[in-house]
């Protein structure tokens, strides 16, 4: 049976994940209308879609795996479900890092300013990077997914008891083959804190240049600047949610069998899904219309049939 504090922590990670799913699949549906009235696809929604899906699909395999762990140990450990969140976890996981470091990269080669030549040369190349990037990707999948495979079989053959019981060899080569399997997804993290750093830096010039002009609005350069660090720095604090979380998960699969601790790390993961993709929703100015637009209809058709709230 499971405790109180145990079932709320179960409704927070289920609400969290309705959210996500609501919010991601908002922004798939704003670009998808975009991509049907204009007849082409432009970078950032091809990167927010990209975002979006990869994000709904993060969360259905969080879910998934978490509650199987909660309610169907034995099972779950017996069967081969917990081979295919492997191979899932693998290419979601890092795709939806890329897609957010590509939108990193995006603001920064589309806002900050920097006179350095390599800058100026990718600035005009912007429509460039993000293949550069994808290949980043490919690689990423090509050293990782044969460890995947490596350890799904070693585990078959030695007939390792997964339900939440580890010697202490498969334990440390456990989490020595997570770290091993993240390293894609921190690389990718690290580009975005970089970019992240040097956008505060173009800000700070920015702002020193415009330090003898006596208005007191804001430029629409700083404006812009200020705009993308929020998103930035909302996705490397959320981000870094998500990793503690994630390690609180494995922590209690291979060392402790705490499964309040456990469904503390699952709600902690699941925030960075759906609260990324609302700070998403309301700074960007075409999904935030969007929204505005749905909630004014929403409210003119509670107000048209005022009967069905009561």
């Amino acid at each position: 049976m499971l405790s109180v504090l145990e079932g709320l922590f179960i409704f927070v990670a289920a609400s969290e994940s309705v959210l996500g799913v609501l919010g991601d699949g908002f922004i798939g549906t704003v670009y998808f209308i975009e991509f049907v009235k204009n007849k082409k696809v432009s970078m950032i929604g091809f990167i927010l879609t990209g975002l979006a899906i990869s994000r709904i699909c993060l969360i259905l395999l969080i879910i998934i795996d978490g509650f199987n762990k909660i309610f169907f140990p034995d099972m779950y450990a017996s069967s081969t479900l917990i081979d295919h969140i492997s191979y899932g976890w693998t290419i979601i996981n890092q795709s939806s890092v890329w897609f957010a470091t590509s939108l990193s990269m995006f603001y920064f080669l589309k806002i900050a300013n920097f006179s350095q030549r390599v800058f100026l040369w990718l600035k005009s190349r912007t429509n460039k990077v993000l293949p550069l990037l994808m290949g980043s990707l490919l690689i990423s999948w090509l050293i990782t997914f044969p460890q995947v495979i490596k350890v799904i079989n070693d585990n078959r053959m030695k007939k390792v008891n997964t339900t939440w019981q580890f010697s202490e060899e498969a334990r440390n080569q456990f989490l020595t083959n997570q770290f091993l399997f993240s390293l894609g997804v921190f690389v990718f993290f690290l580009l975005t804190l970089i970019t992240s750093f040097l956008l505060i830096i173009s800000l700070w010039k920015h702002r020193r240049q415009m330090q003898l002009n006596i208005t007191r609005f804001r430029d629409p350069s700083t404006e812009a600047h200020m705009k993308a660090m929020k998103i930035l720095i909302s996705f490397i604090i959320l981000f870094i949610l998500y990793f503690i979380g994630i390690t609180i998960e494995i922590l209690c699969s291979t060392v402790t069998r705490n499964k309040l601790l456990f469904l503390f790390g699952l709600s902690t993961t699941t925030i960075y899904p759906w609260g990324h993709s609302l700070i998403l929703i309301l700074g960007n100015s075409t999904l935030k219309q969007y929204f505005l637009r749905a909630l004014q209809q929403f409210k003119r058709h509670e107000q048209e049939n005022p009967s069905r709230t009561q």
